[in-house]
């Protein structure tokens, strides 16, 4: 992988590694409540002045989704206004407050220990904190690296953002297992005649008293070491030259790609510095379009509902200790195919990979739902749902990130990506929160529907999608200017 015979490579890997450590928090944060959810759910069951449900459970459990939205919508504007480097330095701060908060939720107002509806609604507003966080540094994190990068290993790099949030995902997996021990996750009870839920007085109660705090506190040290090391990196030299830093931007040009090639880059990067003054639909509304419909489509698949709520869902399939050892299975797996989508997203394509994900992901899902029809237990559920997972990973996982930080042009790239970030998140949160009512109504029905989604993105993939691979951001803006004056 050569970046440039005088370009230092050394610098580029240093500064991608602490970028993508947001990655790794966003990973992180929306993957921990899969340990943590069902001691959650057990706790907030011990209340004695309102009757926590199914619903309230999904939404608790999607929270932090909604502060992905609030993030993922207001990131155009401070990466603008506070830059990219600013930005990932808040969200490394919202992370850590948000563990804080999630850890001890009582504090300050609260009895130790004792569930009630406020203090509901005050965990949910940490986790919504966290979730400001998340989506901050998942449309900027890609963003930053996208806009240091050179072109020919870009997608490379970008694809190493969704490693980090794989990798963080299976970090939290492992820590949750750690944290669990020989401990057992809670028994929930449904009553046949009211329908109402409690904790199975034989349930071991250590993981709805303790374990999902430790789980929840345990996210303070990634935060602050990413938040310690963004000291460390420069602006992004797009950023510097919309700022009038030329001379900044130049530098960290040479030193990545070289005095020759930095140049060149300068130059067409003072071509396409308008980003505070473009209109959004300057280039037509094909761009937005196609960027709002990939981030729709990466959640409308469902994958998230096997992720957020994997040991429950593995467990449901017959696999033997509540499904956490399986859920470290997968993570193991997902990493994997994240990396065939890293070494080969650059030689390939895009659209290739994300074809081939989505017809693999609906084999998944259908096989998913075909054992739920005929009351298939065991190993054949268990591997059907790792394969769904891994042809995310290999696909719509990371390329649609890659995607979103190449597909528009460079003037509207900071509204535009908050607007499909946002799109993506809400998408996120609807199809989590719905999914513990959806699975409890019928599984074979809920990875259908995920399946037929998978085939619908494949075919949106295939008309609609243009191929970014080996094109410059420069090249996307040209691209796209062409196309609009072809069409108006």
């Amino acid at each position: 992988m050569n970046v440039s015979k005088e370009g230092d490579k050394l610098y580029l890997y240093s500064i991608t590694t602490v970028a993508i450590i947001g990655g790794l928090l966003f990973g992180y944060d929306t993957a921990v409540i899969s340990g943590a959810e069902k001691g959650l759910e057990a706790f907030f069951l011990t209340a004695t002045d309102f009757q926590y449900d199914k619903v309230m459970h999904g939404i608790t459990s999607s929270s932090a989704l909604l502060g992905c939205i609030i993030g993922g919508a207001v990131s155009g504007y401070l990466a603008s206004r506070l830059g990219r480097r600013g930005s990932l330095r808040l969200a490394s701060l919202l992370f850590f407050l948000s563990a804080l908060g999630s850890y001890y939720p009582e504090f300050l107002f609260f009895e130790y220990g004792q569930a009630n509806f406020n203090l509901l609604v005050t965990f949910n507003l940490y986790r919504v904190l966290g979730g400001i966080g998340v989506g901050l540094a998942s449309a900027v994190c890609p963003m930053y690296i996208a806009e240091i990068a050179p072109s020919d290993i870009r997608g490379t790099l970008v694809s190493c953002n969704q490693f980090a949030i794989i990798f963080g995902m299976l970090v939290v997996y492992f820590v949750n297992y750690m944290i669990m021990g020989n401990h057992q996750n809670p028994v929930i009870i449904k009553d046949a005649v009211s329908g109402i839920m409690s904790v199975s007085p034989a349930s071991d109660m250590w993981s709805v008293n303790e374990g999902w705090r430790y789980m929840f506190g345990s996210e303070t040290i990634p935060a602050a070491l990413f938040g310690l090391l963004l000291f460390c990196v420069p602006k992004t030299p797009r950023y510097l030259v919309m700022c009038g830093e030329d001379e900044r931007a130049f530098g960290i040009l040479e030193k990545i790609n070289g005095s020759k090639i930095a140049k060149t880059v300068l130059e067409e990067i003072k071509l396409t510095s308008k980003e505070k003054t473009e209109k959004l639909l300057t280039y037509g509304l094909t761009v937005i379009v196609i960027g709002i419909l990939l981030s729709v489509f990466q959640q409308a698949i469902g994958i998230n509902a096997v992720l957020y709520y994997a040991p429950r869902i593995f467990e449901n399939a017959g696999a033997e200790g509540g499904g956490m050892m399986q859920t470290v299975v997968m993570g193991v797996v997902n990493i994997l195919f994240t990396l065939v989508a890293i070494f080969t997203v650059d030689r390939f394509g895009r659209k290739p990979l994300l074809i081939i994900g989505s017809l693999g992901m609906a084999v998944g899902a259908f096989a998913v739902a075909m054992c739920d029809q005929f009351g298939i237990k065991g190993i054949v559920p268990v591997l059907s749902v790792i394969v769904y997972a891994a042809f995310f990973m290999m696909s719509w996982g990371p390329i649609c990130w890659v995607l979103i930080a190449e597909v528009f042009p460079n003037t509207i790239r900071g509204k535009a990506v908050a607007i499909a970030v946002a799109f993506q998140w809400i998408f996120n949160y609807l199809v989590s929160s719905t999914f513990p009512a959806l699975y409890d109504f019928s599984p074979m029905f809920a990875y259908s529907l995920y399946g037929i989604m998978c085939l619908i993105a494949c075919l949106f993939v295939w008309k609609c999608v243009p191929e970014t691979k080996g094109k410059s951001l420069e090249d996307m803006t040209a691209f796209w200017r062409n196309r609009s004056k072809k069409t108006a």
